[in-house]
């Protein structure tokens, strides 16, 4: 039994590492947060109804079809937070999903986060906060902002229960300033959307001299069966909605969030051992693998 489970989440990880053309080094992959969860996304894959391929067409989802009709209504939201300095990164080191993002120039302002409560998004942003509540299958959604030079570095997101919308409302309009999504780039144009898996490996950058600003969605992805659409809306229920990050003060804080304050100030003491001394630090690195490996062998 021990060795079908070390089987099947070696299978897992091999799944999410040769799916796609581009791929992070296998060492990398080997402890990324995606082979973590490897051992759901591969049911992801296997039970969804939507193509296996990095991009998937928005026509598709006929009920975001309201998002981008009202663009023009959403985008002057966004806008006025901008004026008002409300999208940025988190002041508190309390986001779990997008705090590598930060060091990059990536900002954010949560409009809605699974069952989570954000009040600030409902006062500041009321015709945006009432589309996306009208869409059951947006499930996380907020704006987000890439200034001119920022990037966002290769990786896979961790969970497969979604996929990614992407509206364009004020963007450079500039073939400079795109993403990538398992080798296929994409311009972000005012008014236009795309959807993509956001579990391929991807990334971005605004080479542009202007500022991007997009309306940025998780929803919900269809399953074939009824049973395992009912297991995903669980599972990005209580998973995803424990990784809630505030706007600001009176917004919920998950408690993935909050654990992530400590774990970012353990982080700074590894950084600070590593540069300290690399051999020292990959020797321990070593042994705690090894010493995790025998763990789980001897239970």
């Amino acid at each position: 039994m021990k060795w079908a489970v070390v089987g099947f989440l070696i299978l897992s990880i091999l799944h999410i590492h040769f799916r796609g053309r581009v791929r992070l080094p296998f060492g990398r992959q080997l402890f990324d947060h995606s082979s973590f969860m490897a051992p759901i996304n591969i049911w992801m894959h296997l039970f969804s109804r939507v193509p296996n391929t990095p991009f998937i067409p928005v026509s598709e989802f006929p009920e975001l079809a309201p998002l981008q009709q009202n663009w023009q209504v959403i985008r002057a939201e966004a806008e006025n937070l901008v004026a008002l300095q409300k999208i940025k990164a988190a002041e508190k080191n309390d986001d779990a999903g997008f705090n590598s993002f930060f060091k990059n120039g990536w900002k954010r302002f949560y409009l809605k986060w699974y069952d989570a409560s954000h009040p600030s998004a409902e006062r500041l942003c009321p015709e945006t906060y009432k589309l996306l509540q009208s869409i059951p299958s947006v499930k996380a959604a907020m704006f987000a902002e890439l200034p001119p030079g920022g990037k966002l570095n290769p990786h896979r997101d961790p969970f497969a229960g979604s996929l990614r919308y992407h509206l364009g409302l004020a963007t450079p309009n500039d073939d400079r300033c795109f993403i990538d999504v398992d080798g296929q780039p994409y311009s972000w144009r005012d008014g236009q959307g795309v959807i993509f898996d956001e579990t391929f490996i991807h990334w971005a950058i605004n080479g542009s001299e202007s500022d991007r600003i997009i309306l940025f969605c998780d929803v919900e992805r269809p399953m074939r069966f009824g049973w395992m659409q009912a297991i995903n809306r669980w599972l990005g229920r209580t998973m995803m909605t424990a990784a809630a990050s505030p706007n600001e003060s009176g917004d919920q804080t998950g408690l993935v969030s909050k654990l992530f304050r400590v774990s970012y100030v353990m982080g700074q003491y590894r950084r600070r051992y590593k540069a300290w001394n690399k051999t020292a630090y990959k020797l321990t690195k070593v042994a705690l693998i090894v010493g995790l490996a025998a763990l789980i062998y001897w239970i």
